[in-house]
């Protein structure tokens, strides 16, 4: 997978690549956020309308506890009233004598007076003598029929309703229903304590949310709209079995709208019938606020996104505009144009290549003007070398007559007992052989060395004891390869321009070693020595152009091959004191792989 996303990545376009990376990087996750931002916000608006709304039932369940103990109490007193006892029983003989008797009972309209949250107080009697003046009422048939009259015959227990009689003074009003038993006159009778229905909708009317009180019925006895008011649930169609469902938080379609719905339940003391409070809040009402919220930062957030889009493709087109150049530019070195200058700008990383391939062309320049230079100069060493090999092959002329020629010497000279003569032959025939035999391979120091020896004894022969060599080789030096002809010439040439103009006998001593993965060779001589001027005009025709002259061929032959071979810094190095002396020294790297 890696693999096919790396590939994807390296042929997709530089624009392609900047444009793909802000929408992963940028545009969807500012996205995400934003969408996890928006179902937090609008999570927290409906847990804290729901919390508000709790709080909000139950601050009415402590009001409408409080407006009920009004009714309570009062019932309670009248529980044990003696004056309602002998109203409701006493059997009034006419019309007058009950009318004085309502004349001077006026305990109902005191209470009614006297609290706000009472609207009227009514007592239902089985006394025939009395006449419904709407506070004592003779129970007929009609009454009786009454379900809330029928459950309040059943004991003395507080019931709450929502009395809807037909009356010519309906009540239509929540109330308290209560039976009151007179037991000394064996009869008893009904309370009905009927609230204000304004104290009951003040109660609700500052409500956030659509708020109801129901009674056992499912009749709506208080509403935060007034018009529910004596409705049933199943009149509001509100889709939710309230009752059915009892106490807790629900979530319904109300009305075609998601809705949040809050039940509760009060059950008022010494009552065996209590009021269900039901909160109704639509979850797009709670949430529009965290939407709009929501909208406003999307909006901020897409325009900020478009913002960032159209800069990022701005960016992407100078970029690409600029590296379009620089390609076409090397297009044209790629095409052999040497000249080209690259005219991009900028401080940046592209401006930064811009200059270094305006570098890269110079030196590619330079680099192009030093190997022509170095290829015309090995065509004229090669020419060299050709002239050299053909004046070898010169000397070479029948090579076998004159060594048949020297052998015939030093026999003749072995026969007459010039045994020293006869070494001497011996040594000039097999250093003659050798550097016939040698072409233009490689051999080894000890090789060299051997033919170093031969040459030394030849020249200590010649001059005998103003000569004296010595010959130092470490032993992990031995079978190291080195160009053949490397060191004798050096040699050579500390015997000939050492003992030049010297009567003393003069040292010359070869030391070989291993230091640092290279071959250290030092010939040095204790002759006459050369001064700084004489050393400069040589060093510059060993490492001049023009042909040098007399031994300094064979130096000059010697270092070229050096440099050739390993490069400038392996070439000769000398050093020269007057009177005291010359040191030709130079290195060769060990070859990789060599085991030496």
């Amino acid at each position: 997978m890696y693999r096919g996303v790396r590939h994807l990545m390296n042929n997709m376009r530089m624009r392609n690549k900047l444009l793909f990376s802000y929408v992963l990087i940028v545009m969807i996750p500012v996205l995400v956020v934003g969408g996890c931002v928006t179902f937090y916000l609008r999570e927290q608006a409906l847990d804290s309308a729901i919390a508000q709304t709790v709080n909000n039932v139950e601050k009415i369940k402590s009001q409408t506890a409080n407006l009920l103990r009004v009714p309570t109490d009062i019932s309670n007193g009248l529980m044990f009233d003696k004056r309602l006892r002998e109203m409701a029983n006493r059997r009034y003989s006419g019309m007058v004598e009950l009318m004085n008797a309502y004349h001077q009972y006026k305990d109902f309209n005191e209470y009614v007076q006297q609290y706000r949250e009472i609207a009227t107080i009514r007592f239902y009697s089985y006394n025939p003598t009395l006449v419904n003046n709407l506070e004592f009422v003779p129970v007929d048939s009609g009454i009786e029929q009454q379900k809330w009259f029928e459950t309040a015959l059943k004991g003395t227990a507080i019931n709450w309703f929502y009395i809807q009689d037909k009356e010519d003074n309906p009540v239509n009003r929540l109330s308290l229903v209560r039976q009151i038993p007179f037991p000394e006159y064996n009869t008893k009778g009904v309370l009905m304590i009927a609230l204000s229905q304004t104290e009951l909708n003040n109660m609700l009317s500052k409500e956030p949310f659509e708020t109801l009180i129901v009674d056992r019925n499912g009749i709506v006895v208080a509403a935060t709209h007034t018009q529910s008011v004596g409705q049933t649930l199943v009149d509001l169609h509100l889709g939710f079995d309230v009752q059915g469902a009892g106490k807790g938080i629900y979530e319904a379609k109300i009305n075609g709208k998601s809705s949040n719905i809050i039940v509760d339940e009060l059950l008022p003391a010494s009552s065996v019938s209590g009021l269900t409070i039901i909160s109704v809040f639509s979850t797009e009402h709670i949430v529009q606020g965290a939407n709009r919220i929501s909208l406003i930062g999307a909006l901020c957030v897409l325009a900020v996104l478009v913002m960032a889009l159209v800069l990022i493709t701005m960016i992407s087109w100078l970029i690409t505009k600029r590296l379009q150049r620089l390609s076409h530019e090397l297009g044209k070195v790629a095409a052999g144009d040497f000249h080209v200058v690259s005219s991009v700008e900028g401080m940046d990383e592209i401006g930064d290549l811009s200059r270094r391939f305006n570098y890269m062309v110079a030196s590619i320049g330079q680099l192009m003007g030093q190997v022509y230079e170095a290829s015309e100069k090995n065509n004229r060493l090669e020419m060299a070398q050709k002239d050299i090999k053909l004046k070898m092959m010169a000397s070479q002329i029948n090579p076998h007559f004159l060594f048949n020629a020297l052998e015939s010497i030093r026999m003749k000279a072995h026969l007459n007992g010039e045994a020293e003569i006869a070494t001497t032959v011996r040594l000039l025939g097999r250093l003659m052989r050798r550097n016939l035999e040698i072409g233009s391979g490689k051999t080894t120091v000890r090789q060299e060395l051997d033919m170093v020896r031969s040459y030394l004894q030849i020249q200590q022969f010649r001059f005998g004891n103003r000569l004296i060599y010595e010959v130092n080789l470490e032993e992990s030096a031995e079978e190291m390869s080195i160009p053949p002809l490397i060191i004798q010439p050096l040699v050579e040439n500390a015997v000939i321009h050492g003992l030049e103009n010297k009567e003393e006998p003069v040292t010359v001593k070869v030391d070989i070693s291993m230091e640092l993965r290279e071959l250290q060779i030092k010939v040095a001589d204790d002759g006459v020595g050369m001064e700084a001027e004489q050393l400069s005009r040589l060093l510059d025709r060993i490492t001049g152009t023009e042909e040098p002259e007399g031994s300094s061929i064979g130096l000059r032959n010697v270092h070229q091959r050096l440099t050739l071979m390993y490069g400038e810094r392996y070439g000769l190095h000398m050093e020269s004191v007057p009177q005291a002396g010359t040191t030709v020294a130079f290195s060769i790297p060990k070859e990789e792989g060599s085991n030496v």
